[in-house]
């Protein structure tokens, strides 16, 4: 069709990617690779490999990226509090440029001229996949599927799949499934009932958290220890960033926490009502905040928070390995050096409490000042007559002119 010889496919062993693979074989006829990840989206990627195989695909890569999506792409995040339009965590956003990293590494390596994805024309995705593959090699040839056929609903989907004998997971009743995306640090659910913004989900579509509701009566204490920014103990037993993520997703899930329900601005200009599942993430955020109030200098501090918004717009929109993203990971990277210590959190029917903080080693926290109790000379309380007439002398000059 267009001189395609190898494309790397991005591939679930799901519905669309498993269509996609069927379709690239039939439109383009050229040689597929497939890629699975395991991103500790909770489901066996080892049935992806047979799904493949009996669609003849010969060359297969089943990678466990666990470790690296969750040290080098969530953790970076997670240390400038990244939050987009004040309440998503970005799990699916930051999960997009390891597979395009991986998919550009995989193309070198078998000596594919394209690769493919799995992102429909509407979403977010397609921009994020394709961004980081042209920044990782400006060659190669992306084929966006939703772009170029005309299955434009999940029914034409089903009956493209019920044609060609392809296994679909159904909801019970039959009902076409929830476009879901999952990995280590959230779930996140489109479509179906969804699409009315005004209907409330329903409680089955939950996967990893009990409702507020139904969370046990009975509060959970956690402590966190900080290293550099990053979680590396949890109740003081030293854990892999991974791990982290594993934990506090289920401690998190079991006590209600980390449900959100928004409707959020695309990049490509519309809006989209999804539901997402992020306890470890709404855990580390109140907790990281709790560890930095205690060791960040106040300027540092509030100097991050206002460059946070940007940071978190260039992952949401796909620019992690653009140079401006970069830079600031560098400016954010450099804040945490003392962000060290403990921190002890009470999780309670989805409320995350931060219960204590501390830092041995480098706490700005100073009692003998800040106390209520005699300080000993410690901070003459004159000296703030005048830093407040310095601070007020504006104010003064802008009144008097006014009284004029």
């Amino acid at each position: 069709m267009s001189g395609i010889k190898k494309v790397v496919l991005a591939y679930s062993g799901g519905l669309d990617t498993s269509i996609i693979l069927k379709w690239l074989q039939d439109v383009y006829q050229c040689e597929v690779v497939t890629f699975t990840a395991d991103l500790g989206q909770g489901e066996e990627v080892e049935p992806a490999r047979a799904k493949a195989k009996l669609m003849g695909i010969k060359e297969i890569y089943i990678d466990d990226l666990r470790e690296e999506f969750a040290r080098d792409f969530v953790f970076p995040m997670f240390r400038a509090n990244t939050i987009y339009e004040g309440e998503y965590l970005l799990g699916t956003s930051i999960a997009r440029p390891l597979i395009a990293k991986r998919l550009i590494e995989i193309a070198n390596e078998t000596g594919a001229d394209a690769i493919s994805h799995g992102a429909t024309g509407k979403g977010n995705d397609q921009v994020r996949f394709e961004l980081g593959a042209y920044a990782l090699r400006p060659d190669i040839h992306v084929i966006a599927p939703w772009r170029e056929w005309d299955l434009n609903s999940r029914q034409s989907l089903l009956d493209y799949a019920a044609k060609h004998e392809i296994p679909v997971e159904m909801k019970q009743g039959g009902a076409s499934p929830y476009s879901m995306d999952a990995n280590l640090l959230h779930i996140s659910y489109e479509g179906r009932i969804l699409e009315n913004p005004w209907t409330e989900p329903e409680e089955t579509m939950w996967r990893w958290t009990v409702s507020p509701e139904n969370a046990p009566d009975k509060a959970t204490y956690i402590e966190l220890t900080y290293a550099k920014g990053d979680v590396v103990a949890i109740n003081d037993e030293p854990v892999s960033p991974a791990t982290v993520l594993e934990r506090l997703n289920k401690i998190g899930g079991e006590n209600g926490i980390g449900r959100l329900d928004i409707v959020e601005n695309r990049y490509v200009g519309m809006k989209s009502r999804g539901c997402y599942e992020t306890p470890a993430g709404t855990i580390m955020l109140k907790a990281h905040r709790a560890i930095e109030s205690l060791t960040l200098d106040r300027e540092v501090a509030h100097l991050k928070d206002e460059l946070m918004p940007r940071y978190a717009t260039l992952i949401y929109n796909g620019y992690w390995w653009s140079p401006e993203r970069q830079m600031l990971q560098t400016m954010i990277d450099e804040s945490q050096l003392n962000v060290n210590g403990k921190v002890r959190l009470k999780l309670y029917k989805g409320n995350v409490i931060v219960v204590g903080r501390e830092s041995i080693t480098d706490s700005l926290f100073d009692e003998s000042i800040a106390t209520f109790e005699d300080d000993k000379g410690a901070y003459d309380q004159k000296d703030a007559a005048g830093f407040i007439k310095l601070n007020a002398l504006r104010l003064r000059i802008a009144a008097k002119r006014k009284a004029k």
